[in-house]
């Protein structure tokens, strides 16, 4: 269980990592080159007409990204626990 643990905790890290990696520069170069601008006008166009297909799936990927948060979290604290301080249990063999 624990080489399990450890493989997801990398694999999330690795893919913060490549995420951070990507948006930070394109965030920098839209803003630096006014792709910004042309957005903001472009969603000020656009028509109202409720969610739609990719409102779903927006929400969808949301909740999943919350979900994974939470999970990192969770794990986290899981297996800081009784380390070190001699208060907790013994996670020996």
């Amino acid at each position: 269980m624990s080489s399990v643990v450890k493989f997801w905790s990398r694999l999330v890290a690795a893919v913060t990592g490549a995420t951070f990696a990507l948006v930070v520069p394109v965030h920098a170069w839209a803003a630096s080159n006014g792709v910004a601008d042309v957005t903001i006008e472009a969603v000020k166009s656009r028509r109202r007409g409720g969610f739609g297909i990719f409102g779903l799936f927006g929400a969808l990927c949301c909740l999943f990204v919350v979900a994974a948060i939470v999970l990192v979290i969770v794990l986290v604290r899981r297996n800081g626990r009784g380390k070190g301080d001699g208060k907790g249990q013994y996670r020996g063999q």
